[in-house]
């Protein structure tokens, strides 16, 4: 029960900004962390995409309520995940190995391949936000509008952190000795990843009405193209570090977004 609270504490504390008492360091509380990831996703995306929706019936065009709604995004989670985003793509953009990369994501600024994938991420995410808040716009608004929305932002924000679950399972290695990577990789056994991945595709089940396989595929989709940039990120420097994590939820809840803004 001990991990279990110390583990619960250790995702508030890493996934949102929510205070909360400091918890245990310990590998166990560090599965528990990484297994209810995905249910804390899922609780703050139907909040950001609520907010979304609500600036839209409200009278604001669709991009901005989207960006306004990413805005808060990145300030319920500290920017955590999109700095390690731009690490990450630095570190790819550096051709180096090791060492080497490892010392370039560990340097507090951000080079232009970092720049670059932070504004192309953001602004995909804004327009795919503002795509699925479009019907809630104007007088013939419609009302069924909310669920998808709503129901879509908790399945990409929930994907996204699946996707740091899946790269903390057993057998994953860290990078370095120290930092969150250390903690949380290899973590995390068979019934957390089964459990974490039941929520986020029920969730995704719901998320197009009439298209069930839609939200599913949307989500398996997101989870394997990220997957293979993972790997080739921790093939490069040796393992899993906190900012592979960072990219890896970044980086799925984009093409999940993405993907649900594909249904008819």
């Amino acid at each position: 029960m001990a991990d279990l609270a110390d583990g619960l504490r250790l995702a508030v504390t890493t996934f949102t900004v929510v205070p909360a008492r400091p918890a245990t360091l310990s590998r166990s509380a560090a599965a528990v962390a990484m297994a209810t990831g995905p249910a804390l996703g899922a609780a703050l995306g139907a909040l950001i995409a609520a907010t979304a929706g609500a600036l839209v019936v409200g009278g604001a065009p669709p991009l901005l309520a989207g960006t306004v709604a990413v805005t808060l995004s990145a300030l319920l989670t500290r920017g955590l995940h999109l700095d390690g985003l731009a690490d990450s793509v630095d570190a790819l953009g550096s051709y180096r190995r090791g060492d080497a990369a490892l010392a370039i994501m560990k340097k507090s600024d951000v080079g232009p391949f970092g720049v670059a994938a932070l504004v192309l991420t953001l602004l995909a995410q804004a327009a795919c936000l503002a795509a699925l808040a479009a019907p809630l716009a104007g007088p013939g608004a419609d009302s069924g509008g909310w669920w998808s929305l709503v129901v879509g932002g908790a399945v990409a924000l929930a994907a996204g952190r699946l996707s740091a679950t899946w790269r903390c399972r057993r057998g994953t290695a860290a990078a370095r000795p120290g930092g969150l990577g250390a903690l949380v990789a290899g973590t995390v056994g068979p019934v957390g990843l089964a459990l974490s991945g039941a929520l986020v595709l029920l969730i995704a089940v719901a998320a197009v009405p009439g298209r069930p396989w839609h939200g599913p595929l949307a989500v398996l989709v997101a989870l394997t193209a990220t997957a293979a940039a993972q790997r080739r990120l921790t093939r490069r420097i040796g393992g899993v570090t906190g900012d592979v994590l960072g990219a890896g939820i970044e980086l799925t809840t984009t093409l999940t977004l993405a993907g649900l803004t594909l249904a008819p």
